[in-house]
């Protein structure tokens, strides 16, 4: 059995610009690498609503201090931006925030150059995707989901064959009916179909995460797992909300359910099913859960 790696330190670099005319404002991004190593695997991250390329330390801290290289687009939608309500983009950020991600694996020179030492160190055949709430529909759609349309079309295919592995945390399920009015008037994006992604992604969701975008509860948070073919696993936390413990920041006010256990755990799995399912046999997958705090199911 493999153990844990000791963490390394780790070199951040924020924020770095990536010229952006046709988005209105260029995009910002933080990167975050061990200082030691070669051929590391690459994890582009979403954040949720309003939330920026600084936050979720918890989860960067510990995926870059143990062998990873992290990439944090801010979108449009972030406080730090103020984007009024009547911008004209708004509408159309849900599709921004995707081409933030596959904007930002086109600029992995820049991006590579931009931070200290870390020239040649990539492994660019091993890039992962992962995202928290908005962040992991965001995710999902470079791994194959598709928004659908008012009629129940799917939209377009904006999957990336770049994108190797997913970890969806706090992912939104289906739309149509499983939506309360106040997201179905306000969030018609939040349609997708998970029927296309194929790409193996594991899914994390809180059974206690009862959210007001939908009437169905916490079940609505596992459908990316139950309604996508191929490899898929489900990590079901007990007694965890939308925060999942705390992984967007450390003692962040928006965390209802505080708990360094639980987040220990995220950690220790997401890291574990990436390095697996990126071909990196150095971890433990299925990884051991704590039968206090969670469950974890994959598909055969």
């Amino acid at each position: 059995m493999h153990a844990m790696p000791e963490p390394t330190p780790v070199v951040t670099v924020h924020p770095i610009t990536l010229p952006t005319p046709d988005r209105g404002n260029d995009l910002h991004v933080r990167v975050s690498a061990p200082t030691t190593g070669h051929e590391l695997p690459v994890i582009v991250f979403s954040h949720g609503f309003g939330s920026a390329a600084t936050n979720y330390g918890p989860l960067v801290d510990f995926w870059a201090s143990h062998g990873f290289v992290v990439i944090q687009p801010t979108h449009l939608d972030s406080r730090r931006l103020n984007l009024p309500p009547d911008d004209t983009r708004t509408p159309l950020i849900w599709r921004i925030r995707v081409d933030d991600l596959k904007r930002t694996l086109d600029q992995l020179d820049l991006l590579e150059s931009s931070v200290p030492s870390l020239a040649g160190r990539l492994d660019r055949t091993r890039i992962a995707v992962a995202g928290h709430s908005w962040g992991a529909q965001t995710a999902s759609t470079l791994l194959g989901a598709r928004v659908l349309d008012a009629d129940g079309n799917p939209g377009e295919d904006m999957s990336d064959q770049r994108i190797g592995a997913g970890v969806l945390l706090a992912v939104t399920g289906r739309g149509g009916g499983d939506l309360s009015p106040f997201a179905a008037e306000h969030f018609p994006f939040m349609s997708p179909s998970f029927a296309d992604m194929n790409t193996p992604t594991l899914v994390v969701a809180g059974d206690r995460d009862d959210s007001p975008l939908s009437v169905r509860g916490p079940g609505w948070f596992t459908d990316a797992y139950h309604l996508s073919p191929g490899s898929k696993s489900l990590l079901t936390l007990f007694g965890a909300e939308h925060s999942l413990g705390g992984i967007s920041d450390y003692e962040a006010r928006e965390t209802t359910d505080e708990n360094p256990e639980r987040v220990a755990l995220i950690q220790r799995l997401t890291w574990a099913y990436l390095r697996d399912a990126l071909g990196l046999k150095d971890s433990v997958w299925p990884a051991p859960v704590e039968s206090t705090l969670g469950r974890l199911e994959s598909t055969p």
